[in-house]
Formats: C-alpha cells, sequence, structure tokens
C-alpha cells in the first residue's frame, strides 16, 4: 500500500486545563494513515515532504520505528499544526505548512506501480503545487490498485470553500473508497443534509462512503445499503487522529480479505450488508481505540481482537 500526503508536527496544547504540559507528536492526516495501516499489518509506503530538521528527524524516527518507508520530496521547513484541545477532547487547528513533492514523482510512480491500493487526502489534495501532483500519481495508479481518499478539511489551510469543493470533487471522482467527517460535509455543503453529500458523491463514482460523526457513531454505504453504528462507549483522551485510524481500519480489513486492488473494484460494490457491518465495526474499534489514548497513537494489529478478524471472515459474502 502506499499513502500519499503530508507529514508534520503536532503541537498540542491543552488550554482548558492548567499544569497540562505542551507535547509535540509527529502528525498529519495522511501519516497517520500509514502508521495506522503499518500497524494493521500492511507494507506500507507515505509518499510526503519533511525536512532535514529537527522536526524532520522526529517524523522520519517515527516512521521507520513503526515499519513504514518514507520517499521524500520538497525542499522547506518541516510543517507544524498547533491543535487546541477543548473540554470535550476535540482538536481545533492552526498551521504553518507548505507541500511540495518535487523531486519524488519517480520514486513515488515506482512506489505506486508496486500497490494495490492508494490513499490519499487532506491538505495534500488542496495545497498547491504539490496537490497537483498527487492527482496525476492517483490517475497513474487507477489501472492497477484502489484508491481510497479522505478529504479531512482544514477551513484555516484551504480558505474558499468554492475552490475546495472542486478540488475534493475531482479527487471524490477518482477514488474508490471515500472518508469522510460530519464536520467536513458541514463546511464544505451547509445547505444540504450529509446523506444527500453522500448520494452526490456515490454518483460520482465510488464503490463506498463512510461518515465518521463522532460521538454520534460512524456511518458506511455502498449504494446498496447504508448502515449506521454507534460509537463505542469509551473515556475519550482526545479526538486526534481518529479518523485516520477509521481509514486505516477499512483499509486493513479490506486488504485482509483480498479486496483491494483494481481486480476487485467490482466487488466493492457488492458487499454484502452482513460485510459492511463488519467492515464497519472493526473500523470503529480502530477510532474508538485512538481516542481513548492522547494523541494519534492507532492501534496494533494485537489490540484489535483475532476474533473479530475470524467474524469477518465467516460473514464475508459478495453477490
Amino acid at each position: 500500500m502506499t499513502v500519499i500526503g503530508e507529514s508534520l508536527v503536532d503541537v498540542i496544547t491543552h488550554p482548558h486545563k492548567a499544569g497540562t504540559p505542551t507535547a509535540i507528536r509527529p502528525g498529519g492526516s495522511p501519516l497517520n494513515v500509514a502508521i495506522g495501516c503499518a500497524r494493521l499489518g500492511m507494507t506500507t509506503s507515505l509518499v510526503t515532504h519533511y525536512a532535514k530538521d529537527q522536526n524532520g528527524g522526529m517524523i522520519e524516527k517515527h516512521l521507520t520505528a513503526n515499519g513504514v518507508a518514507a520517499l521524500v520530496g520538497g525542499h522547506s521547513p518541516t510543517s507544524v499544526a498547533t491543535a487546541n484541545i477543548d473540554h470535550a477532547g476535540a482538536a481545533r487547528y492552526t498551521f504553518a505548512i507548505t507541500w511540495d513533492l518535487n523531486g519524488a514523482s519517480l520514486p513515488a510512480l515506482a512506489a505506486i506501480e508496486s500497490s494495490r491500493h492508494v490513499h490519499t487526502g487532506s491538505i495534500a489534495t488542496v495545497l498547491p503545487p504539490g496537490r497537483d501532483t498527487v492527482y496525476t500519481l492517483l490517475q497513474a495508479a487507477r489501472g492497477h490498485a484502489t484508491i481510497s481518499y479522505d478529504p479531512n478539511c482544514r477551513p484555516a489551510i484551504s480558505g474558499d470553500v468554492h475552490s475546495t469543493r472542486r478540488d475534493i470533487k475531482r479527487f471524490v471522482a477518482t477514488s474508490d473508497i471515500v472518508k469522510a467527517s460530519n464536520e467536513d460535509l458541514e463546511w464544505l455543503y451547509p445547505d444540504r443534509t450529509p446523506d444527500q453529500t453522500v448520494q452526490a458523491w456515490l454518483k460520482l463514482g465510488p464503490a463506498m462512503v463512510a461518515v465518521t460523526r463522532g460521538a454520534g457513531g460512524p456511518l458506511i454505504t455502498n449504494g446498496r445499503t447504508m448502515l449506521q453504528m454507534p460509537a463505542r462507549e469509551i473515556e475519550v483522551a482526545d479526538t486526534v487522529g481518529a479518523g485516520d485510524s477509521f481509514m486505516a481500519g477499512l483499509s486493513s480489513w479490506l486488504g485482509t480479505r483480498n479486496l483491494l486492488g483494481a481486480g476487485a473494484r467490482a466487488k466493492l460494490k457488492d458487499l454484502s450488508p452482513q460485510a459492511l457491518r463488519n467492515l464497519l465495526d472493526f473500523a470503529n474499534s480502530a477510532a474508538s481505540i485512538t481516542c481513548s489514548r492522547p494523541g494519534a497513537d492507532p492501534p496494533w494489529a494485537r489490540e484489535l481482537s483475532s476474533d473479530a478478524f475470524a467474524a469477518a471472515a465467516d460473514f464475508l459474502s459478495v453477490h
């Protein structure tokens, strides 16, 4: 599997908790997805940017420790996101970021040529000049790989919602699996319901769309079936990286069922209701574990019950 997108350093503060120290951790939605997939047993590469500075060294060490191979382009300093955690554990971000893959295009092409699945999202798909490089790489991958996409909108970065909608629409149309949050949908399309946006995206071509809704729990649909699931009852440390762990859970579950790769594209649209439920349950579990501990700390395969994998295999059926 290849993930394409930004790496950065998260500076995590708790303004409402006096005496809570500021934490500095590697982050970025695509990086978190790559780490999550690797921890769940997928061989994973990350096409990204970070510099040879102190923050870049932290990112590189984190990727290496988790078995993610990094393909690095660009020449700017390592990006920084400041996450202010509110009383409910939700994060609000400010950014100092650039996105450029200059010098990494050829290694990235080689990586995606050997991958059955390619994931991208977030800042990498709306911020030039890297945005257009990402789109070109996805187009090159579609002939042999499935594509997943998480817009993970950052209004402070993308700015104008109208241009962001155009960017997101073309990435949705290129993808087989799209995951978004209810906050993404409300910001992008405040004049229509989340369900209307999901249905509109399905018409663009994806086989399935999933929406995470915080305490409201996730939903997923492949056009034939729509399923909802309550959020797990846990003590929330914070929600940093929860959506990324959810995306990694989706990818891992599908990968273990040989449902990734261009040859499996049609099968995704034909997953049975029970298979969709098992897929959603697995991804929901991965996100819940991440919410239960500070920062973007996705689960390892051993933390997700092996019984869940066995149940998924027992109930999987394709029409």
